[in-house]
């Protein structure tokens, strides 16, 4: 079965059976107020090396699933001329190519801005992240490791990470060609570069500022700011497989 998060009026409504992954289980270790919600303005919590520590399930805030840029004002997305003509053919054809109908991954920046949840995990000399959509995961590097010079293309890139203070900055490139930032069709190409700073002002929000940067479809880097809500939940099982064409060819008996 395949279950799923759906987006209604800025709130997550969730269709599950009762007993369905602890949806419904306190997560451990979070402040809470006397009636037991999370306190969300309680202190950052801090990793042995007193960096904030970023672990926790989160979700996007703001609704920018079918335009990542909809802050900027028109004309602020500085498109090559080909990129602004693939985008408005994506919006008038309402997405019909996108391939993650097809069960394609949604890469980065588009994980961050879908309607679903996503986990991060501190590990020795790596951050992970598992993303409930498409159940995906990125895995950034903080062991001082260079971006490699000629990656096979990814549709999650490569990643490292390196802290400034009390930010986290997560370096990406390497990206597939066909590579829709978000809903509507933002193109990203090959050549894409992806900076994300994230800060955790609170222990209840982790805010992320966005450099995208893509000579072969944008004539110079142009940037978004997102938010990230906690979320006293798990993440649950995503399953999509519209795009299996393996078990026609098995063979057997």
């Amino acid at each position: 079965m395949n279950f799923c998060r759906i987006l209604i009026s800025g709130a997550f409504l969730i269709s599950l059976p009762a007993s369905a992954q602890w949806l419904k289980y306190p997560t451990p270790a979070i402040p809470r107020l006397p009636d037991g919600k999370p306190d969300l303005a309680a202190a950052v919590p801090k990793t042995p090396d007193g960096k904030p520590d970023f672990s926790g399930v989160w979700e996007p805030r703001g609704g920018y699933t079918g335009n990542i840029a909809k802050d900027l004002k028109p004309g602020e997305v500085p498109f090559q001329p080909w990129a602004e003509a693939l985008y408005k053919h994506r919006l008038e054809t309402e997405g019909k190519e996108d391939p993650q109908a097809r069960c394609v991954l949604s890469g980065v920046p588009r994980e961050h801005v879908v309607p679903y949840p996503f986990k991060i995990l501190n590990t020795n000399g790596m951050i992970v992240i598992l993303y409930e959509a498409l159940h995906s995961y990125r895995q950034i590097f903080m062991d001082g490791r260079q971006l490699p010079k000629n990656p096979n293309p990814t549709w999650m890139g490569y990643s490292v990470g390196h802290w400034e203070d009390d930010t986290l900055v997560v370096e990406s490139s390497g990206f597939v060609n066909n590579n829709w930032l978000d809903n509507g069709g933002h193109p990203g190409t090959e050549a894409l570069r992806l900076t994300e700073r994230f800060r955790r002002p609170d222990f209840g929000r982790i805010n992320l500022e966005m450099t995208i940067d893509d000579s072969k479809a944008y004539t110079k880097p142009w940037k978004v700011n997102l938010v990230f809500n906690l979320a006293d939940t798990e993440l649950i099982e995503y399953v999509c497989d519209e795009n299996e064409k393996d078990i026609g060819h098995l063979v057997g008996k």
